[in-house]
């Protein structure tokens, strides 16, 4: 790697830092610490996230997964996602000298003016919707910037890309959910659906969509991932695909051994994840009561020795940056460089390749591509150009529009 690799990058990250797609820290922190905000600035070695990271990472804005899993019952779930955008709240709030709520473009963009790092919200999944105009515009009012239609389970008007189909793509609530979302200038998010879904949904959306956090199918033909023609919509429909790092998206050989170790936890009676989704603290109690009440929860249910032993026999493949980039140069090369971006998915999966096992990563990314020959502009385009210019889009289109308009701090 050379000195003008390296300033290159450096160059990018100063005039145009990440602006990734897809962060679970909410979540994690709901799991790990009960909701507390605390340590984020000192570091957090058990997350992928915390502000020095974040900052060595180039992170200028940062879409917030406020997810619940799609298991849960939609009203149960509608509470569950409020808890997760008060916990994006009340995180900002605890670190204002470097995070900022931003709603527009133009919220981004002070922000990155000011030097704190933008942080917007995104839902991950219809099922928090609960099938309700009155709930979709309420979250749109706290500020959410995009729904992803569904996760791993269909909606009733919506298929998911691992489920089995359901309505074949959006059915006409589908379809008015899709056009509310447009009015609203919420983003239409087709990560996680069906490509019956990403094509229906392209064809009913009339503003540019986003794919959060999705992989290329042609060079790993999982369901989640985007196949050729759906991208080739994309560039027509203006919106962006976020490139993702989560191995099994990127590599066929750890999708193969995800299934076999499936299959194993099956065989020995064991249930298909160790983690369970955790309760919020109630009224009055410690954060670190629910945290621990998690952690035990979790022990319970963890991998037992036999397990163990077959993981041993059978470690999972490494997955390196140039496999990453080798998507992120696919999707250049068949959508266009004004359709791409990043949403690396941190703290929504165990582990990540190699050079990229946090958020300090993404210079790594960019290094490898630098190094393939991509421009300044390129790499710009990719860091949070492209993602600037749909939400943008977004805004612009809406007739309704409901994000908070008072002044930020």
């Amino acid at each position: 790697m050379t000195d003008t690799v390296v300033d290159l990058v450096e160059q990018v990250l100063s005039s145009t830092p990440v602006f990734d797609g897809h962060n679970d820290l909410p979540s994690a922190l709901r799991a790990r610490s009960g909701y507390s905000m605390e340590g984020l600035d000192d570091g957090r070695p058990d997350l992928h996230t915390d502000l020095p990271r974040l900052r060595a990472g180039g992170v200028g804005a940062q879409f917030w997964s406020v997810f619940v899993p799609s298991q849960l019952p939609e009203p149960e779930a509608v509470v569950a996602t409020l808890e997760q955008i008060d916990a994006v709240y009340r995180l900002v709030a605890r670190y204002p000298d470097t995070l900022r709520i931003a709603y527009t473009a133009a919220d981004v963009e002070r922000s990155l003016a000011d030097g704190r790092i933008a942080s917007l919200l995104g839902i991950e999944g219809g099922h928090s919707l609960a099938e309700s105009p009155g709930v979709l515009r309420s979250y749109a009012r706290l500020g959410v910037r995009y729904v992803t239609l569904t996760h791993n389970d269909n909606t009733t008007w919506a298929d998911s890309a691992t489920d089995e189909p359901g309505v074949g793509g959006l059915n006409d609530t589908g379809r008015a959910i899709v056009a509310e979302l447009n009015r609203t200038g919420v983003l239409v998010d087709l990560s996680h659906v069906a490509d019956s879904t990403q094509r229906a949904a392209l064809t009913a959306s009339t503003s540019p969509v986003l794919f959060s956090h999705s992989s290329i199918r042609a060079l790993n033909d999982h369901p989640r991932n985007v196949a050729d023609p759906v991208l080739e919509l994309l560039r027509d429909n203006g919106g962006v695909i976020q490139l993702t790092f989560v191995p099994y998206f990127i590599s066929a050989e750890v999708a193969a051994w995800e299934k076999e170790l499936r299959a194993e936890r099956e065989r020995l009676g064991l249930p298909s994840q160790s983690w369970t989704w955790p309760r919020a603290p109630r009224p009055g109690e410690e954060p670190a009561h629910v945290a621990k009440e998690f952690a035990a929860s979790f022990a319970a249910t963890a991998d037992d020795d036999r397990l163990r032993r077959w993981t041993e026999r059978h470690p999972c493949p490494e997955v390196t940056v140039a496999q990453v980039a080798d998507h992120v140069e696919h999707a250049r090369e068949v959508a266009g460089r004004d359709h791409i971006g990043l949403g690396g998915d941190y703290d929504g999966v165990d582990h990540q390749p190699v050079g990229l096992a946090d958020v300090s990563g993404y210079p790594v990314l960019l290094r490898e591509l630098a190094d393939r020959g991509w421009s300044r502009a390129d790499l710009e385009a990719l860091t949070g150009r492209n993602v600037l210019r749909v939400l943008r889009e977004a805004e612009h289109r809406a007739t309704e529009p409901l994000w908070p308009t008072a002044p930020l701090r």
